[in-house]
């Protein structure tokens, strides 16, 4: 009689029991190196698909703990501090300032240079004016919304550390970040974002700089873009460098944005790990002050409803 063949389930059966014979095993820690950890597994079987799913979560969770992680360097210290925890340090009526002690932030950006779709508001510009801002266990609110009084143009809110005089807080150099949780819809634009003081004048004679650490555009709320400026006295664009990188989930929970700005060059970072590094221009070694932004338009319709709200723990800076 001739020989029956072998049944699938029988072949399945017979190669389980040889794998199970084998050992799946990693590299030794020591063959860990440059970022990359080699490992082997022989075969596949249903018996040790959770070994090695166990395997490769380890594996991962190796080589992240390779990337460059976003934090100051031993030496820096903390030098300015905003969690948010009481009233907000503003400066009151239409926001422009002077900020004075104990006043932090003005509600617009000191060079004068308001922009988007949205008038950036005080905090009591008149009886008739809702304030963008509010403060709530620790975190801040800034509310973009439509203004009947003014035929419903929408009002949004900017928070700058420097003034038109370019007092208040500002450094060369150092490491800056940010916990935010981001709006969505069509027409959206938040930003963490740093400039030179030395742009705030009328009359500068040098380029100033400009470093978006988070940029996003409601038309897809998954790209944060990081880029530099670089701006001429008269306003010209003379040098920008930059990445858009995929990032799900800005508008869905807290996400910290962090920028190390070094003497040579300049790193981004998103949740604790660096996205994106480029040279530092010459023109970014001055000091930098910082700002946060809900603004919207950007070139792109607003398909919003109103109010529409953007999420800030806090803003922290260190100094080298």
């Amino acid at each position: 009689m001739d020989s029956v063949a072998s049944s699938p389930l029988s072949v399945w059966k017979n190669e389980c029991q040889r794998e199970n014979a084998l050992e799946a095993r990693m590299t030794d820690p020591e063959e860990i190196e440059n970022g990359r950890l080699l490992f082997w597994f022989h075969g596949f079987c249903p018996q040790t698909y959770k070994v090695r799913l166990i395997l490769v979560g380890i594996a991962c969770a190796l080589v992240l703990a390779n990337f460059t992680k976003a934090k100051p360097p031993p030496a820096y210290k903390l030098v300015f501090d905003e969690e948010f925890n009481g009233p907000l340090e503003v400066a009151t009526g239409t926001g422009w300032g002077p900020i004075v002690p104990p006043i932090k932030w003005t509600a617009h950006t000191p060079y004068g240079g308001d922009f988007g779709s949205a008038y950036f508001t005080g905090p009591n510009e008149s009886p008739t004016t809702s304030d963008p801002f509010s403060i709530s266990n620790g975190v801040l609110t800034i509310r973009a919304y439509q203004d009947p009084t003014i035929n419903n143009h929408w009002r949004s809110g900017l928070l700058s550390s420097a003034d038109f005089n370019g007092n208040g807080f500002s450094q060369a150099l150092g490491y800056w970040e940010c916990r935010m949780q981001l709006p969505s819809g069509a027409g959206v634009w938040p930003a963490f974002w740093l400039a030179g003081v030395n742009g705030i004048s009328k009359t500068r004679t040098t380029n100033s700089a400009e470093i978006d650490i988070l940029e996003a555009y409601g038309v897809d709320m998954t790209i944060a873009h990081h880029n530099i400026h670089v701006w001429a006295p008269n306003g010209t664009q003379v040098y920008s460098a930059g990445a858009a990188t995929t990032q799900p989930g800005m508008t869905a929970g807290w996400h910290i944005y962090g920028c190390l700005v070094n003497a040579d060059l300049i790193h981004f970072y998103y949740d604790g790990l660096e996205v994106y590094k480029t040279p530092t221009p010459v023109s970014a070694l001055g000091p930098l002050y910082v700002m946060v932004d809900f603004a919207l338009g950007g070139g792109w319709p607003i398909g919003i409803s109103s109010p529409a709200y953007m999420y800030v723990d806090y803003i922290r800076v260190y100094s080298p």
